[in-house]
């Protein structure tokens, strides 16, 4: 096994092929709404993460039928994860948070998840999340954004958090019985290859159950986006991108579920996204290396439980 894949999770979980379904719902983030602050990340876009979304003036429950019945229909698959997907969505208020939740709780949706910022995990919403999981039979996964565990990166992406908040967001997770699933960018130019290591090595020991891998795109109209065409920073190549995905996963521990290796964005005002080639083909460029050089997710896996000590157990 190169690395643990979502797929494979999925059907050994749910004993079938298993298909995310995105939904929109009315949501903002505090680093856009004045909160923290009213700019957003550097790189985030004005619609977010959900590029692909149905409108959010679309019922939970609507827009998980419609794309159900298409996604069903193509890929011959009866089981769905509800992801709401787009900016904070702890970030409403806890009754209308509970409301759109439950509408997800349908026949044929297995799991939620749910995309929000460390330091919008409250224990009140965890508490609801819990009762829903053991109620409703459904997991529940909450996807944190992180980026980067180095914080001069943090900072200056704008995220607006440090790294406290997210231990801190995971440790109530695990606590409730809930999943944490940790976002990662791994070739920030900010950032090298150790502080790609460290993010895999701390993630193994917060305990996250999962991890979605993101390749950095650039959008027009973002401060990044006019950093970028100024010619204030800078991508890194793709081979120097190929190898801190491939060192991220030596150090992380095997039994975390990888969502992906890298994302795409959206066509209209991207300025630079997957070095101009598909995504599937650097996802085997990366595969294809791995086994090349016998490289394989947790192969230094190996600095938990007292690493000094085991030379002498």
């Amino acid at each position: 096994m190169l690395y643990n894949k979502f797929s494979d999770y999925l059907k050994k979980r749910y004993g079938s092929k298993v298909y995310k379904l995105p939904v929109n719902i009315p949501v903002t983030c505090p680093n856009r709404d004045g909160r923290l602050n009213s700019k957003g990340c550097i790189f985030c876009g004005e619609e977010g993460a959900g590029f692909e979304n149905l409108p959010c003036s679309m019922g939970v429950r609507e827009q998980l039928e419609k794309n159900s019945k298409y996604i069903g229909g193509k890929y011959n698959s009866d089981k769905f994860i509800a992801y709401f997907q787009n900016y904070s969505n702890t970030y409403l208020p806890l009754e209308a948070f509970e409301k759109y939740i439950l509408e997800a709780c349908l026949d044929d949706v297995v799991a939620i998840y749910i995309s929000t910022r460390p330091d919008c995990i409250n224990e009140r919403y965890l508490d609801f999340m819990a009762r829903v999981k053991d109620e409703k039979h459904i997991d529940i996964v909450i996807e944190l954004g992180l980026q980067t565990v180095n914080y001069h990166t943090l900072k200056q992406l704008g995220r607006g958090h440090g790294l406290a908040e997210f231990i801190d967001a995971v440790f109530r997770i695990n606590r409730y019985g809930l999943e944490a699933c940790a976002h990662y960018i791994a070739d920030l130019p900010m950032d090298d290859r150790e502080d790609v290591k460290e993010g895999a090595r701390i993630l193994s020991a917060l305990g996250v159950k999962q991890v979605k891998c993101h390749s950095l795109y650039i959008l027009e109209g973002t401060v990044m986006g006019d950093m970028y065409l100024r010619g204030e920073i800078s991508p890194v190549d793709k081979e120097e991108f190929i190898e801190r995905t491939i060192t991220f996963l030596e150090y992380l521990n095997p039994e975390i579920v990888v969502q992906r290796l890298l994302g795409r964005a959206p066509e209209e005002r991207t300025l630079f996204c997957n070095w101009g080639t598909s995504w599937w083909k650097i996802r085997d460029e990366i595969e294809e290396k791995m086994m090349r050089e016998g490289r394989y997710q947790g192969s230094k896996f190996n600095y938990l439980n007292g690493s000094a000590l085991m030379a002498d157990i």
